[in-house]
């Protein structure tokens, strides 16, 4: 395969750069708008092998595995135009659906660092780091399957220190089963909640080294498949003034602070709401905050998680009232009519967004929406059902927790 030289135009939603050529668009990861690289090409894609002219907006980026690991895309990119580029995602997919709310300034929200990952444990020819060449554990490989090793991460809270010995750790125990493993680790205030999946049925001696590595990296919990190995502190978050037990393996917001920042949107767009649907809710990141101020109906398919919000509601002084029900609201949205006499209602679903939740949203009566997204584009699909229903998207904010990567959370506010 040759090379050639590409000039990059502009870059494209998943952070590659885009080289506008008479055979058509090539894709060159790594680079920026205005430069002239050296790339080897396939198709429509290209791979980089050389900056022969870098923008000036090209710095260095912060992680040794950078370009190798698919973690993260834009590393190389300084935070100025990153963050316009950004809030641009955002703008773009709202205006091929026709809407032109007013969006604000993206919110920076990574904070110290992401709280929660998950390092992949493969067997490996000998590419693991020195003394470890029975395994890779790590994030997966740009655009590959092949794991890149690790022992440190720098986009990671100090919550997650010892997360990646501890890995290593637990992924030796399981080495000799050679099946793959997903280990998801979550820091939390009692210390660090580990949950190992790809394992299979253990059996009692396994189970017991498990335990016993668990105990010498102190985690708060050790959880396979969900099911229990050890746990010497239940592991703890607070949301607003009630502390949530996480369910093995549970879904939290990526870092503190963008959960924060979310939380502070939605909380400040309903505060004078007195009853509130709180769709998609987990375990009660917004719902548990308005509960504070108002009467909450939440609606959640994993049952786990409704059982961790209810269970962080009881002894809570100055909370409203809260109902919460296991129900999967793609399969079987809230209707229009059992949303009567609402005041407000706030979605945050999955990245595939809330089409059917949606369609009902925008059949009620319910004066008054906020719509939670990590994708521009599934969001924008639902806003666009919800103005044609009579709403107005009175205005949006991006919020980035997801720092160096292509996705982007954001908050939209609709209104009759």
């Amino acid at each position: 395969m040759s090379a050639t030289l590409l000039t990059i135009d502009h870059l494209g939603h998943r952070g590659d750069g885009i080289a506008e050529t008479p055979q058509g668009p090539v894709y060159v990861p790594l680079t920026l708008a205005g430069e002239v690289v050296e790339a080897e090409r396939q198709n429509d894609r290209g791979r980089l092998v050389e900056v022969v002219t870098p923008s000036p907006e090209r710095i260095e980026p912060v992680c040794r595995h950078f370009g190798v690991c698919g973690g993260c895309a834009l590393q190389h990119w300084a935070a100025a135009p990153y963050q316009v580029w950004k809030r641009e995602l955002v703008v773009d997919a709202l205006a091929r659906v026709g809407l032109a709310p007013p969006v604000a300034p993206l919110v920076p929200a990574h904070g110290e660092g992401r709280r929660r990952a998950v390092f992949h444990a493969r067997g490996t020819g000998g590419n693991a780091p020195k003394g470890r060449d029975l395994l890779a554990v790590g994030y997966a490989g740009r655009r590959s399957h092949a794991i890149v090793a690790i022992d440190a991460c720098p986009i990671l809270a100090p919550g997650l220190d010892g997360a990646l010995k501890a890995s290593w750790a637990v992924a030796q125990v399981l080495a000799p089963l050679a099946k793959p493993l997903d280990i998801q680790v979550t820091a939390t205030e009692t210390g660090l909640d580990m949950d190992v999946r790809g394992s299979g049925p253990l059996k009692p001696d396994r189970i017991a080294a498990l335990a016993e590595v668990a105990g010498q990296h102190r985690l708060a919990r050790l959880t396979r498949h969900g099911e229990l190995v050890l746990q010497r502190e239940p592991p703890l978050v607070t949301m607003g003034r009630a502390r949530v037990v996480l369910p093995p393996g549970s879904f939290l917001q990526a870092t503190a602070a963008g959960e924060a920042a979310l939380a502070a949107l939605v909380t400040e767009a309903l505060s004078g709401a007195g009853r509130i649907a709180d769709l998609f809710s987990g375990v009660g990141t917004f719902g548990l905050r308005l509960a504070e101020r108002a009467r909450v109906a939440a609606y959640e398919s994993s049952a786990p998680a409704v059982e961790a919000l209810l269970k962080a509601t009881r002894g809570v002084a100055g909370l409203k009232p809260v109902t919460a029900e296991v129900r999967d609201l793609f399969r079987r949205p809230l209707l229009a009519q059992e949303m009567k006499g609402l005041d407000a209602a706030v979605f945050d679903p999955p990245r595939q967004g809330a089409e059917a939740q949606a369609r009902q949203l925008a059949a009620s009566a319910v004066p008054l929406v906020v719509g939670v997204s990590c994708d521009p584009v599934t969001f924008a699909r639902d806003a666009a059902i919800l103005t044609e229903g009579g709403y107005r998207l009175e205005h949006v904010t991006p919020v980035d927790q997801f720092l160096y990567s292509a996705h982007v959370e954001l908050v939209g506010v609709f209104r009759r």
